[in-house]
């Protein structure tokens, strides 16, 4: 018995994931690169070079990731009853890519959050569908394994746009504190390309099965016809998320440890490379052993590394932590991404995509807003013990739900 479920697990790894699937992971990791070039760093750039009060900092970054939600949930509509995932994808990535470089202009903290506003819209466009698609074109038994190719392969753009950056910081200005207007352009320019390679890609290589091209009739969205146990698991995720706030808080807090900004830059690069190696091994364990033990693994990884994150006094201390909070990325992102797809119908899959996209983004805003209070209020602590807490108290929630009948 052992031997055959060991040979069932080997034959599904073997298995080569669909073209639109692998095509998908390359314009993730095209525009990671160019996202983590030029808007990973914004909380710098906002404080360092505009002066920026760090409330105001999370208030953007809650905003920005907020701003998706509603779009989140239509595009997730739109792509089930149209069939048009690849038309909404596209958009979303030519959205986010052709807004992107109007960074460069910013001197104010209004016009960086009107830059934010119009990325997350394309975000919102295209996250639904694009991950509908890979529900798609992915047998049940690979879908952990899809997922967690896509989100290695984002986070692989990711390590390289980082260590990329840091190299022209290096150049620009040497081992300086501070971030400084100049290398932020310059930074500003080195994302473009990658951002509309990822757009040519999406147009030139990402196919969509013919059933969902010939299918046009109307799907009527009745959420009533999810199941009671998908609402329960997005009102657990919900929870974590309130906890979950903008990852800048981490960048800010390196910098109050005493790390420059290319050591910060190295370090959100090691960060990106833990999830690049553990995200499609961690999708796969979550085909195999099940989506709710690698889920609540990651939310406890979480845990202990943002009460870390509390008591860090030392450099040492960031790059252990930072390296950890990458296994947890890679631990939750595949295999929740899948368990939406096993909780609901194929044809409401778009919907069901966007209500847990959106669900995300609603907390955001909260979420980046309460730590930036904590931070103000308390001091930088206060906002990681807060974000600790709330993820012990989802990984108790998330027991309690019967992920099967």
């Amino acid at each position: 018995m052992g031997d055959a479920l060991t040979a069932h697990s080997d034959r599904h790894r073997a298995a080569p994931l669909d073209p639109t699937v692998r095509a998908l992971g390359v314009v993730s990791l095209l525009n990671d690169f160019s996202s983590e070039v030029a808007v990973r760093t914004l909380p710098l750039f906002l404080a360092n070079v505009l002066g920026v009060r760090i409330g105001i900092i999370g208030l953007i970054e809650g905003i920005a990731e907020s701003t998706a939600t509603l779009l989140k949930l239509v595009s997730g509509y739109l792509s089930d009853r149209f069939q048009r995932k690849k038309a909404l994808t596209l958009w979303g990535y030519g959205f986010s890519n052709l807004t992107k470089p109007l960074l460069y202009f910013a001197n104010s903290w209004g016009l960086v959050l009107a830059v934010r506003f119009f990325d997350r819209v394309g975000k919102g466009v295209r996250s639904a569908p694009r991950d509908a698609l890979i529900a798609e074109l992915t047998p049940p038994e690979l879908r952990g394994r899809a997922f967690g190719f896509n989100k290695a392969m984002d986070k692989t753009g990711g390590f390289l746009g980082v260590v990329v950056a840091a190299g022209v910081l290096y150049m620009t200005q040497q081992d300086t504190l501070i971030l400084t207007r100049e290398s932020y352009e310059w930074l500003v320019l080195l994302a473009v390309l990658p951002g509309l390679a990822a757009v040519g890609v999406v147009a030139t290589c990402v196919e969509e099965p013919p059933k969902a091209s010939a299918n046009k009739r109307s799907a009527p969205l009745v959420w009533s016809e999810m199941d009671s146990r998908f609402w329960t698991f997005i009102a657990v995720l919900t929870v974590f998320m309130l906890g979950n706030s903008s990852d800048a808080f981490l960048m800010l807090r390196a910098q109050t440890v005493g790390l420059s900004t290319i050591e910060i830059f190295l370090v959100v690069a090691a960060f990106s490379l833990v999830i690049a190696m553990t995200s499609t091994q961690g999708g796969t364990l979550s085909d195999t052993f099940g989506r709710r033990g690698l889920i609540i693994a990651g939310w406890l990884i979480y845990a202990l590394i943002y009460f870390g994150f509390a008591f860090a006094s030392e450099r040492w201390h960031i790059w252990t932590l930072y390296a950890g909070y990458g296994l947890y990325y890679g631990a939750f992102l595949g295999a929740s991404s899948a368990l939406v797809a096993d909780l609901v119908p194929e044809r409401l899959r778009g919907t069901a995509y966007g209500i847990f996209n959106a669900a995300l983004g609603a907390a955001a805003l909260p979420a980046s807003v309460i730590a930036g209070l904590l931070w103000d209020w308390y001091g930088p602590s206060a906002p990681f013990l807060f974000g600790g807490a709330l993820a012990v108290f989802a990984s108790a929630g998330l027991l309690l739900i019967p992920l099967h009948r």
